[in-house]
């Protein structure tokens, strides 16, 4: 008896990962300069209701452009709802966050997401934790807690929220990666846009008072609909190439990052411990994707 063919194993090139991952980086700083800019005119429901919008507008374009609306799948949209959750909570305590504590500090305490993706990883993804993803965890946290020198004596409610939003993005990043295996990105994306944009709606109509977004506002939020959609567009291709413990640790280096556009837009002085911290945290994300590299096959003589 012929045995039955094995499907081919999905490609594994943490580098290639790491490469689309700046891409996410660069997208979810822009979205945190505009976020800030136009937080006094609508409150996060409403963001994220225009932002998933113009979202969605960009996919069914692209798309349709494209020639792939076809590969948009409705098999597994249980998976959908549960990632669209904790994405949604997630999001809208990040948005919050960012006008309450320095822009460093809420990257810092938002970046405790990777450790609950690697602690997570072999219950719900099926990665063991190695011994090098649990150095570069444990170099990352310390990084963060360097940069955030959080006082758990008087935690005020921007800490919180950044803190919280880390939790929301693990779940969000965890289903992604289940999602990967199965779906293409543009279903990925189609839904995400889809079911952010109706909890949006559910939320920011609660009050029956939906703020439209004035002439000043639009570019900003524009910038977030477009940013949004490409972060999460390179996220779900980095980890179509590399197990989700080596691709979310990349996103560390938004960390010093933030902190010089913190400095240079809003006059938030980099401190010693910001170059520390990132130092550290710069250094797990190479020892974690290291470590991550196809080692090459060796032949016996």
């Amino acid at each position: 008896m012929t045995a039955a063919p094995v499907p081919s194993a999905a490609p594994y090139r943490p580098l290639a990962a790491a490469l689309w991952m700046t891409g996410s980086v660069a997208s979810f700083t822009a979205m945190a300069v505009a976020g800030r800019s136009v937080a006094a005119e609508l409150d996060t429901f409403e963001l994220m209701l225009w932002r998933s919008l113009i979202g969605l507008g960009l996919i069914l374009a692209l798309g349709c452009a494209a020639g792939r609306l076809g590969r948009i799948r409705a098999n597994r949209l249980r998976t959908h709802l549960v990632r669209n959750v904790f994405h949604f909570g997630g999001q809208n305590l990040w948005f919050w966050s960012l006008t309450a504590i320095p822009l460093a500090q809420v990257f810092a305490l938002e970046f405790t997401s990777p450790l609950w993706v690697i602690l997570l990883g072999p219950w719900l993804l099926a990665e063991p934790i190695t011994r090098a993803r649990a150095l570069a965890a444990a170099l990352g946290f310390l990084g963060i807690l360097i940069v955030a020198r959080p006082d758990f004596g008087a935690l005020n409610p921007g800490v919180l929220a950044a803190a919280a939003s880390a939790i929301g993005f693990a779940g969000s990043t965890i289903f992604t990666k289940r999602l990967t295996r199965h779906e293409a990105a543009i279903s990925i994306l189609f839904w995400l846009t889809v079911m952010q944009a109706g909890f949006g709606l559910a939320t920011a109509g609660w009050d029956g008072d939906i703020a439209w977004p004035s002439a000043a506002a639009w570019p900003w939020v524009a910038l977030i609909g477009v940013a949004g959609l490409v972060a999460h567009a390179c996220l779900t291709t980095a980890l179509t190439l590399a197990p989700a413990a080596v691709v979310v640790p990349v996103d560390f280096a938004r960390l010093p990052l933030i902190a010089v556009v913190g400095m240079l837009v809003y006059a938030e002085p980099i401190k010693t411990a910001v170059a520390l911290g990132g130092a550290l945290i710069l250094l797990g994300n190479w020892l974690n994707l290291r470590a991550g590299a196809p080692r090459p096959a060796v032949t016996k003589p």
